[in-house]
């Protein structure tokens, strides 16, 4: 698997999302199996460059190659110099957002809204492959199949995005207008694939070993992106790496595996944040490991009363060293007791 000059441990990415997958999330999940992570959008806007949420997003350090950052936004000229920042700061991939179905992001016409400008995002990509190909910087896509359901026109755009020099296009298979509800549909992405020469990857519900392996083969992608999925769960990538390998599933981990983790992860994420912001943005992470859980309510309850790391590494620590006593396996959700089927918001 390459991208441009780049070859890839395998064909498994994490998807970017907004307030997930920081440095730290990324890190976890190459470690656990995923042979690609993009970072979270960075915007295109120089006066917010130097502010602390971008230089979060930006912090590369000791983080394990390819490091790919995905911008955002609505100016050709922007979207180069923010390219251009990026690499300065080490990137070594640049992935074009027009995919975030986020309102926010919408209103202001970038991420998926893109997609209903055609000539603009057409700019937008020739104008960040001209500075990326000047620094030997490869360029990918993220985009949706479309505006809404009548505006389907990822085929039209993805083979104006491979004519401009984009190195890698992901899809996922909902329109903007669908946000994530509803069921991702495959078969846009599969005629993306059927007309372009360069790499083409599905997104969207693949939530399983087997899901995984049922999108490659319907739509002929050459790899899959799972985001929400990897919320709590961050082995969903080794566990696909060993299905599409053997035709096997693997057991889930054990609850130590799991634990040790969870706990390194939230060591990396404090250092990152430094303790007030990184107890507070720690909790989604933490409620969505537990969230479908025998006891996962009153944990997480619990756990988000809590004012300092150290708190919340002792209860995290304790409350599995309890689970395992009832399993020796992270348990699935059928295993779960009534006190365990609440769920978190997932973000976008």
């Amino acid at each position: 698997m390459r991208i441009g000059p780049i070859t890839l441990a395998n064909r498994l990415f994490v998807a970017p999302m907004a307030g997930v997958t920081d440095r730290p999330f990324r890190q976890l999940c190459k470690r656990l199996g995923a042979g690609h992570a993009v970072s979270e959008m960075v915007t295109s806007r120089r006066d917010l460059w130097h502010t602390l949420k971008t230089s979060r997003r930006a912090n590369h350090d000791g983080e394990v190659a390819p490091i790919a950052v995905q911008i955002a936004g609505t100016e050709p000229a922007m979207m180069a110099e923010a390219a251009v920042y990026n690499i300065d700061r080490g990137a070594q991939i640049i992935d074009i957002n027009m995919g975030c179905p986020a309102k926010k992001v919408c209103n202001a016409w970038a991420g998926s809204a893109l997609m209903q400008n055609e000539p603009l995002a057409v700019r937008i990509i020739d104008a960040v492959v001209d500075v990326c190909a000047a620094r030997g910087v490869p360029v990918t896509l993220k985009m949706r199949t479309g505006w809404r359901h009548d505006q389907r026109n990822a085929l039209r755009l993805s083979l104006a995005a491979e004519a401009a020099g984009i190195a890698l296009i992901a899809i996922h298979g909902r329109t903007r207008e669908q946000g994530y509800g509803g069921q991702a549909e495959h078969a846009s992405v599969a005629a993306v694939k059927a007309a372009l020469r360069i790499p083409v990857v599905a997104n969207g519900d693949i939530d399983s070993p087997q899901k995984a392996a049922a999108v490659l083969e319907a739509t002929g992608a050459d790899a899959v992106m799972i985001g929400r999925a990897a919320q709590g769960r961050p082995w969903i990538f080794g566990e696909v790496a060993h299905y599409l390998e053997t035709g096997e599933l693997l057991p889930p981990p054990t609850v130590e595996q799991a634990k040790r983790w969870l706990l390194e992860h939230l060591a990396d994420h404090y250092g990152l944040y430094g303790e007030y912001a990184g107890v507070r943005t720690a909790r989604k992470h933490i409620g969505w490991a537990v969230r479908d859980l025998p006891g996962g309510i009153d944990f997480r309850a619990e756990m988000n009363a809590l004012e300092s790391s150290a708190e919340q590494m002792r209860l995290l620590e304790a409350w599995c060293d309890r689970l395992a006593s009832r399993f020796e396996r992270w348990p699935a959700p059928a295993a779960n007791d009534a006190s365990g089927g609440d769920c978190l918001p997932l973000l976008a």
